[in-house]
């Protein structure tokens, strides 16, 4: 994929990030995994490890959308797995660093890029092509138009906490106007893939560093992102407000490619934990419990710390 390369910025922050799963297995199952963070510029994994149940049978190879997915066979009864990780991300908020961009035209656009302008499962553009341009059609194409769309759902559509649903595409959430961060991504995605800009779907944690959240909940979050003048640029209709620290596990088309885990046969999702926060670095380690007592973000008010050394991060445990 072709994209103007920028250096990464400087990283003065320390997150912990993972989950917890379980499944109960009633017969013959598969598993396909997506947990691991994506690389990227704009954090470094200092170290993480991956626990995929008790000797299961599992490989790993890496999607067409550049995720890297486990494939693990499940046995019967409980099957217990773990992500957990010591990221270093920035204090500096999505899109500080990326210059004023306007749309790339098709024709121009790179090969592999042209997927991420058509109509898919969750984001049927097809279907909201008139709606788009009423709406949008006279605001300044690029970063303005793509800013206008992320306003209008943000203000248009209510987050509902648990009212996602797995059969509804960008077009039922306009018509339903609430929904959750997977359907404010969705319709944000099919509004821009209407005027030919690259969107594609991206899953990842998110913790409340500068951003409290009274209700303190801490889960998988997704939301979009666009191509603009060769550089992809985060969009979030959810918050629509520059955030910092994303950590990318995945991205594709839609919620399809960016499932954390996509079960084949007799499984149930029985237990999931999900955490994202910032500590002060040296006091967590990858395996610890977990303690929020330790935790320095949910606060308007950002901590930082000396900047990693550039290029001194160690290598990711398997």
């Amino acid at each position: 994929m072709v994209t103007n390369l920028l250096p990464p910025p400087a990283f003065d922050v320390t997150l912990r990030v993972g989950c917890s799963l379980a499944y109960e297995v009633t017969g013959s199952a598969m598993l396909l995994l997506n947990l691991k963070p994506r690389p990227d510029r704009n954090h470094a994994v200092i170290f993480q490890a991956l626990a995929l149940g008790h000797n299961l049978p599992a490989s790993s190879f890496l999607d067409t959308h550049g995720n890297t997915v486990w494939r693990v066979q499940l046995a019967p009864g409980t099957n217990t797995f773990r992500h957990d990780a010591i990221v270093a991300v920035s204090s500096r908020p999505d899109n500080h660093d990326l210059p004023p961009a306007r749309a790339v035209p098709p024709g121009d656009l790179p090969p592999d890029l042209l997927r991420y302008t058509l109509p898919s499962r969750y984001c049927d553009s097809d279907k909201l092509a008139n709606f788009a341009w009423e709406k949008f059609g006279q605001v300044e194409n690029g970063r303005p138009r793509v800013t206008a769309i992320s306003q209008w759902i943000h203000d248009n559509i209510e987050y509902r906490y648990m009212s996602g649903r797995p059969d509804l595409s960008a077009w039922d959430i306009l018509q339903r106007g609430y929904g959750v961060c997977r359907d404010f991504a969705h319709l944000a995605i099919a509004l821009n893939r209407t005027f030919n800009v690259p969107a594609r779907y991206v899953t990842g944690h998110l913790p409340d560093i500068g951003f409290p959240d009274p209700d303190n909940h801490m889960d998988f979050h997704a939301y979009a992102e666009v191509y603009l003048g060769g550089h992809w640029f985060t969009t979030d209709a959810r918050f629509h407000a520059p955030r910092i620290g994303r950590i990318k596990v995945s991205c594709g088309l839609d919620a399809v490619d960016g499932a954390f885990s996509t079960i084949f046969g007799g499984a149930t999702l029985s237990f999931f934990q999900v955490w994202a926060y910032q500590v002060p670095r040296g006091t967590v380690a990858v395996g610890d419990p977990l303690d929020f007592s330790k935790r320095i973000d949910n606060r308007w008010v950002v901590q930082t710390e000396a900047p990693y050394p550039s290029g001194g991060f160690p290598p990711d445990s398997p």
